[in-house]
């Protein structure tokens, strides 16, 4: 990153904070700051628990306590106990707080409409473009990766969703007796990796890194929640797993796929690996891939 990045992506950043009014005291003139309104509108007419809602808008208890506790004030929300669990909490919006929610609603499409109405069709095309493919990088930039024991109740969800897609997607089935066997311990440091991807705390895919040979490792189980795609969370898990293999001492990574994902085909080719024969007896694989680190 050099100067003219940063200073770009600040002038970025105040132009449209002034623009769609962040900076104002009452956001739409609804008589509210920006935090509540954006509150009411996350929890929407389903409601969310306290912990999505914490790990979608990146706010700390203490603050999102305080702008419950004014949304409540207005009668605007509802926060019970999750039945079966005293520590979960869900919020649901009142009939009032729907009722706001939907003038929020009309009062945001009308500002929308604000910034492109003095814009020629050419112009708002671009506009809409840019705004899809800045939506589009900025997801990119807040996956987080991280390692986890492949024993945790993410970890286990994650590998369930992955077995589940499969066996949808390949032409035969998927049976995971029937593959090629990960593990846990397999899958635990020094000996492999597990990692989950999340998105603004929101699982969004997983992949993992099992040692065969000295100086060579398999990449295994890369998967992406089907809400989540299109966002690079494959590439970033992918890059992920070659990093630690490089800090591992592995200098070769092998992994194959079945003909019937042909986005993970592309994915892996475009990432540097080169299509090899067979190193393994996978009974669902069909290609098989390599690549030096």
């Amino acid at each position: 990153m050099d100067d003219g990045q940063i200073q770009q992506v600040r002038r970025f950043n105040r132009l449209v904070t002034q623009r769609v009014g962040a900076l104002d005291d009452s956001y739409l003139r609804r008589g509210r700051p920006l935090g509540e309104a954006r509150l009411i509108f996350e929890i929407g007419r389903h409601g969310a628990d306290l912990r999505s809602l914490r790990a979608r808008l990146g706010l700390d208890s203490g603050y999102l306590s305080r702008l419950l506790r004014s949304l409540e004030e207005q009668h605007l929300i509802a926060v019970q106990k999750q039945a079966g669990d005293a520590r979960m909490r869900r919020v649901t919006l009142t009939r009032k707080g729907c009722a706001e929610l939907a003038k929020y609603d009309d009062l945001s499409d009308t500002l929308a409409a604000s910034m492109l109405a003095p814009l020629d069709e050419h112009h708002r095309e671009r506009l809409v473009s840019a705004m899809a493919e800045i939506e589009r990088l900025l997801s990119v930039s807040a996956i987080d990766v991280r390692v986890e024991p492949p024993d945790s109740a993410d970890a286990r969800w994650c590998l369930d969703e992955y077995f589940c897609d499969l066996a949808q997607r390949f032409d035969t089935g998927f049976d995971p007796a029937r593959s090629n066997p990960a593990a846990d311990e397999d899958l635990t440091p020094p000996d492999g990796y597990f990692v989950v991807a999340r998105i603004d705390g929101v699982i969004a895919g997983c992949g993992a890194l099992k040692r065969l040979d000295p100086g060579i490792a398999e990449i295994k189980r890369m998967w992406t929640a089907p809400e989540m795609r299109g966002r690079g969370v494959a590439r970033r898990v992918l890059q992920t797993l070659e990093s630690i293999a490089r800090e591992s001492g592995v200098r070769t990574l092998r992994l194959e796929t079945n003909r019937s994902l042909t986005e993970a085909q592309a994915l892996y080719r475009q990432q540097g690996y080169s299509e090899v024969p067979a190193f393994n007896a996978e009974p669902y694989a069909h290609y098989w891939f390599e690549k030096r680190l």
